[in-house]
This record gives C-alpha cells, sequence and structure tokens, in this order.
C-alpha cells in the first residue's frame, strides 16, 4: 500500500510537471509584455513632440532617454516664406497679357538666325524694356575696344558699393584685380562691383564710360536703348530685344567676350586668397547645349532676362528672353525654344 501511494505521489508529481512548465512561461511571457510595454512607452517618450509657434518660428520641444534618464531637447525651426516676385515694369504696361504658342513664361522673346538675319520667332520684341545685368555685355565691349591695358591692377572702392539695390558682393572695399579678371567675373558670373570698377576706371570715369556705352550703342543703331550705368543695377538702363541682337553680334565678334561670358568657373585671388566664381547661366555646362556667348540678368523691374547665341541644328542662332517670372524660366524658355526650333527646322 505505501509501495502503491509512492508511486502515486511520483506519477502525481509528473503529471503536474506540464501544468507547472506552462504557468512559468505564462509568469515569463508577462514580464517579457511588462518589459516591452514600458520599452514602448520610453520609445514612444522619446519620439514626442511638442510644437510651439513663435514670431520667429517654431519651437520642437523631443522627449529623448540618455542613459536611461529623459532629457528635453528644444530645437527652432526657421519659418520660410517664399515672398512672390514684384510685378516688372513689362507687367504694368500689360506685356503678361500677350500670348504665345510655346507658352512662354518671358514676356518678350526674340530669335534670329545669326547669319542671315532672318526673324524665326518674336514676342513684343520692339518694346523697350529695362534690361539688369544684359547691360554687362555693352561693359564688355567697350572695355574691350578701348584697349586699356587687361593687366592694370584695379582697387574695389566705396564708389563701388551698391546703392541702388543695396546688393552684397564678394569682392571687398579694397580688394585689387586685373581688368582682365574683372571682365572676366563681371562677364560670367555678373559680378556688379567688378562692372562698376570697370566703368570707373575708363579715361575719364564713370561718367565718360556710360558716354562711351550710349554712343556705341547709337552706333549699332540700337535706337530704343539707354544707359546710366555700368553694372545694370538701375532700371533706367533699357534696350528691345531687337537692339539686344545686334548687341549679341557685336559683342560675339570678340573672342574674349565669348571665352569670359560662357566659362562655367574661374578663381580670382584678390589679396592672394583665393576666390572660385560660377556662372550665372547653369546651360553653359549642359551637354545638350553649343553657347557661344550669354549673358543673364535679374532686377525686380526686368524680370528674369537672358541673352544667348547657340548653335541649333548646325545654324547660328541669337535668342533674346527678357522680363520672364520664375528662377529658372528664362532657362525652361531656352529650352522650350530649342526643342521647338529642332522640331521645325526652319529653312534659312
Amino acid at each position: 500500500m505505501v509501495k502503491f501511494a509512492r508511486h502515486a505521489v511520483v506519477f502525481s508529481f509528473i503529471a503536474l510537471l506540464p501544468v507547472a512548465s506552462v504557468l512559468a512561461a505564462n509568469h515569463a511571457h508577462k514580464n517579457t509584455s511588462k518589459k516591452h510595454a514600458a520599452h514602448s512607452k520610453t520609445h514612444a517618450a522619446s519620439h514626442k513632440k511638442i510644437i510651439i509657434t513663435t514670431a520667429s518660428g517654431k519651437l520642437v520641444k523631443r522627449t529623448v532617454m540618455v542613459h536611461g534618464k529623459r532629457k528635453v531637447i528644444t530645437e527652432r525651426l526657421a519659418v520660410v516664406r517664399e515672398v512672390p516676385e514684384k510685378p516688372s515694369m513689362g507687367d504694368s504696361v500689360g506685356l503678361k497679357n500677350t500670348q504665345d504658342p510655346l507658352e512662354l513664361k518671358s514676356n518678350v522673346a526674340y530669335v534670329v538666325d545669326q547669319d542671315s538675319s532672318k526673324v524665326l520667332f518674336e514676342k513684343n520684341s520692339d518694346v523697350s524694356l529695362p534690361i539688369a545685368s544684359i547691360t554687362k555685355l555693352m561693359t564688355s565691349l567697350v572695355v574691350v575696344e578701348a584697349h586699356q591695358d587687361m593687366d592694370e591692377q584695379i582697387e574695389v572702392t566705396n564708389e563701388d558699393i551698391d546703392k541702388e539695390k543695396n546688393t552684397s558682393s564678394r569682392l571687398k572695399i579694397g580688394s585689387k584685380l586685373s581688368r582682365s579678371d574683372m571682365l572676366h567675373i563681371a562677364l560670367m558670373s555678373s559680378e556688379n562691383r567688378a562692372a562698376s570698377a570697370l566703368g570707373r576706371s575708363y579715361p575719364g570715369g564713370l561718367p565718360a564710360f556710360v558716354a562711351a556705352m550710349n554712343a556705341k550703342a547709337k552706333q549699332l543703331g540700337m535706337s530704343e536703348t539707354h544707359y546710366v550705368d555700368s553694372s545694370g543695377l538701375s532700371s533706367q538702363n533699357r534696350a528691345s530685344a531687337r537692339d539686344l541682337v545686334k548687341l549679341v553680334n557685336a559683342a560675339y565678334q570678340h573672342p574674349v567676350i565669348r571665352q569670359y561670358s560662357t566659362d562655367s568657373k574661374y578663381v580670382v585671388a584678390p589679396g592672394g586668397r583665393p576666390l572660385e566664381y560660377g556662372t550665372s547661366n547653369k546651360l553653359v555646362i549642359n551637354p545638350a547645349w553649343e553657347i557661344g556667348l550669354q549673358k543673364t540678368g535679374y532686377i525686380s523691374e526686368a524680370g528674369r532676362c537672358l541673352v544667348m547665341q547657340a548653335i541649333i541644328e548646325g545654324r547660328n542662332i541669337v535668342m533674346v528672353f527678357l522680363d520672364s517670372k520664375g528662377k529658372y524660366s528664362r532657362l525652361a524658355d531656352a529650352d522650350r525654344m530649342k526643342k521647338w526650333l529642332e522640331t521645325i527646322k526652319p529653312h534659312i
């Protein structure tokens, strides 16, 4: 009887083992679940954000775990507001209402075959408008044809500070560069102080230089053109698209203007400190384009402007786009025009 009882107890103990295992497993699972839940709460806490809007931007408070302790981190997010471009002078006279088959963003467009002078496309081409830094193309023409010493060092002075638009410049007051370097960055990067220094260092100073600019315009038959400075910062620098084709053709005759205007990068060293400039027209580094001369320009009164000489379908083409809206719209208009010319292949 006793012997049976011992076997019964052993049997009962063996029978209870699976139950105990299950209970132990359940207990372990509950502990794991609690730990997982605690980890999830901690993980959630580390991603919890509180956003507070202030006048200068947004303050974002985040709770994170650092060495097992909670820590609140505050970050400031700047509020970037897109500022719409001001209406240009072209807009004010109603040019924006002009429709064209290519739906260009430029209020003015004029495209001609450089060799035959055949007009391939025109839109408001005879209206005289502000031309911004397209002015620098005439600046370069006057400098080159004056046969001044291109190695002469020119110093940037207070007279070269932009008091018209209050724009900044990478050329500090007291910087010295050769006339050649000044011309290079004025054409390629539209450096305003360089253009101002070029005009100021002309025999007779800036007034004589501007007079030479206007005399050259008259000589070229640019009847709707007038200049008041060498940089193009004033809205009083004006020309029609038809006149600018004449300017492009004249400037194109000088290899140095072609080279400087189409370079993509150039390093100058005012005071021995290297300073790299880049082109203001990204189309010159686009392998789909073969550009022989170019100049960009922008002030609010003029909108985005672009003049170019390029080879398209084996033909020398001159393009003028004035008063375009949007930072890259003038380049997009040029691309659209190029594709259109490639499609229709107008006969010379």
